[in-house]
């Protein structure tokens, strides 16, 4: 098993958390979370941060340089380039040590606060506690309903069952870390894949605060890309459907075979309509390119995944002070 790859245990000197924070043009608001992150950690015992850059074009590394000054917690990982939400978290719990891993955005939308109670949940014996929102505060209602949309599908049609309303904000144990560090797909859902590996799991709920400042990464083209990532990742469904959907084509086309040959006999040879045959022509047409486009899009994940290309390059990681005292 390669070293990145290799089960990573706890060390008796380490942290008891990890909390993963992955970063991408962040600098505005990430004093202020890192304030109220302190905050939340300081009475739940030995903790370090690893903040992750995602290829900022903002002073986010600067912002996480000067608070490192301070705070000989805070871990830094700066990915050579911008690799995506998705991977920036794997990024951070390759590196995290803890008994137990923490991911939680830094727009401040998942209070910090809302931590203890994570913890609290694990003590009792749950690998993996997942933060659900009761609402979604400062979201269209065409949001919010894609959303729903989504998660329902996602429930009722993937391989896994994802639990609704929830995010990337949970807790998890060190050996659902582990679990998760050996899932090395280039096509990455880890809402799927944090579901996929199963142990205990429990939810809690907390309401979801607006975005403190900066604006949202996420426009509707890219959370449409998102849905794919998931859907095709966690369900051939859309095969199946493509497959169905062929096959009930065909028995139309045999009924309406039928139609043309028996018409002629009854009632004559009239000449069919151009428009009709139009619309049969497109209509076909359309179903074929999309199902094309169906298969495609499952091909084209097979062909990144046969190259083998590492999920990410970092740039520079500079390891809490405490790591470095430590020895490790």
């Amino acid at each position: 098993m390669p070293d990145s790859l290799a089960p990573h245990f706890h060390r008796d000197d380490g942290p008891t958390f990890s909390v993963v924070v992955p970063a991408f043009n962040e600098a505005e608001g990430l004093t202020a979370f890192h304030t109220r992150l302190a905050a939340a950690m300081a009475p739940l015992g030995a903790w370090e941060v690893i903040y992750v850059d995602d290829g900022s074009t903002d002073a986010t590394r600067d912002v996480v340089d000067y608070l490192r000054r301070d705070d000989p917690r805070i871990a830094l990982v700066s990915l050579s380039r911008n690799f995506g939400k998705e991977i920036a978290t794997t990024a951070g719990l390759d590196h995290a040590r803890g008994e137990a891993a923490i991911v939680i955005d830094a727009d401040l939308q998942d209070p910090p606060e809302v931590i203890p109670r994570l913890v609290a949940a694990w003590r009792q014996g749950f690998d993996m506690v997942c933060a659900r929102r009761r609402g979604r505060p400062g979201e269209t209602a065409l949001k919010r309903l894609t959303a729903r949309a989504f998660y329902r599908l996602m429930r009722n049609a993937g391989s896994v069952r994802l639990p609704e309303d929830t995010g990337d904000f949970r807790l998890m144990s060190r050996r659902v870390v582990d679990a998760v560090r050996q899932l090395r797909e280039q096509h990455r859902f880890m809402k799927g894949l944090f579901a996929w590996v199963g142990f205990p799991t429990t939810t809690i709920l907390y309401d979801r605060e607006p975005r403190a400042m900066g604006g949202t990464k996420w426009n509707y083209w890219k959370l449409w890309n998102f849905a794919l990532e998931g859907i095709t990742s966690f369900t051939v469904m859309p095969l199946k459907i493509a497959t169905y959907l062929g096959l009930a084509v065909a028995v139309l086309a045999a009924i309406y075979g039928i139609q043309v040959i028996v018409k002629p006999l009854l009632f004559g040879n009239p000449v069919a309509g151009y428009p009709s045959l139009m619309t049969v022509i497109l209509f076909l047409g359309g179903i074929q390119l999309t199902t094309l486009g169906i298969i495609g899009e499952y091909l084209g994940r097979i062909f990144n995944e046969t190259k083998q290309r590492p999920l990410y390059l970092v740039e520079r990681f500079h390891p809490s002070r405490a790591r470095v005292e430590a020895g490790e």
